[in-house]
């Protein structure tokens, strides 16, 4: 080969004949090169791309049939609302595994459509600690857990500080984790606000089947879903607000604090609040 480039110029080169060989080598080239999606998160509308898009005849819609004598005629179907089937499934819940269930059979959140996978939880159920983050990123997408990734990573290390673990096998000193969204948006985007509003049912659903002493509400998007305060989270972290009845603490979401090392200071004061507030919660 005449050089690590050879197969992107090779395919783009009319006159080779593409073949099962040459596309592999070319696919190898482009993972060696650091490529790790092959189509976009998010569709591109061409149209709008275009400056001056071509006028497309409209099409003339088909005559509808005319009604037989005597037939009754059809009921106008009702609007489906969204955020009320989610409390209608999310109710019929009767525990964690049927609400999991419940979540893949949602029909109206189109983010199901793209993520690789629906990211449920992780963690000891019934652990006294519940943490709620915002929506799962790439590495939380291809594995099916929530915070996996470098920030879950440095999530680990920060409740370690405090004696606690997901895999903890004292429930006293474990942690259950779950997210607002358990799909990943398009390009790591921020939930819209009808998205959280659909997911807001099956996750105060979760908080009372997993049944915590405390929330801990991880970033901006859990503390807006779940307080509907339109405040930031550097306002409004360390403040105790309640959250299904259940003391919730804000905190600094860690993908914050890697890019704040800073803020790390304000997180360890976080972390020691609730190590006491647990100690006098019963």
């Amino acid at each position: 080969m005449a050089g690590a480039d050879y197969p992107a110029r090779m395919s783009l080169d009319s006159s080779w004949e593409t073949d099962w060989h040459i596309a592999r080598a070319c696919l190898e080239w482009q993972v060696e090169v650091g490529v790790v999606d092959a189509i976009c998160d998010a569709p591109i509308d061409r149209y709008a791309l275009d400056p001056a898009p071509a006028q497309r005849p409209a099409l003339k819609p088909a005559a509808k049939p005319a009604p037989q004598p005597g037939a009754a005629l059809p009921a106008a179907s009702a609007a489906v609302d969204p955020v009320a089937e989610a409390e209608a499934m999310a109710a019929a819940a009767p525990d964690l595994a049927a609400l999991e269930a419940a979540l893949g059979s949602y029909p109206h959140c189109d983010l199901k459509l793209g993520a690789r996978n629906l990211v449920f939880c992780d963690g000891r159920a019934g652990a006294r600690v519940m943490i709620v983050g915002e929506a799962p990123g790439r590495e939380e997408d291809q594995r099916g857990r929530p915070f996996v990734g470098e920030a879950g990573q440095l999530l680990d290390r920060m409740f370690a500080a405090i004696g606690m673990a997901r895999d903890h096998p004292d429930h006293g000193q474990a942690v259950y984790i779950t997210n607002i969204l358990p799909w990943r948006p398009p390009q790591n985007r921020d939930p819209s606000p009808e998205e959280r509003a659909m997911m807001r049912p099956f996750v105060l659903r979760h908080i009372e089947l997993a049944a915590p002493d405390i929330l801990v509400l991880m970033g901006r998007i859990s503390a807006m879903t779940l307080l509907g305060t339109k405040d930031g989270i550097t306002q409004i972290r360390g403040q105790w607000r309640e959250v299904a009845g259940r003391p919730a603490l804000p905190m600094l979401h860690p993908a914050y604090l890697l890019r704040n090392p800073v803020a790390k200071r304000e997180t360890w004061a976080d972390l020691l609040d609730l190590q006491a507030r647990l100690r006098t919660t019963t």
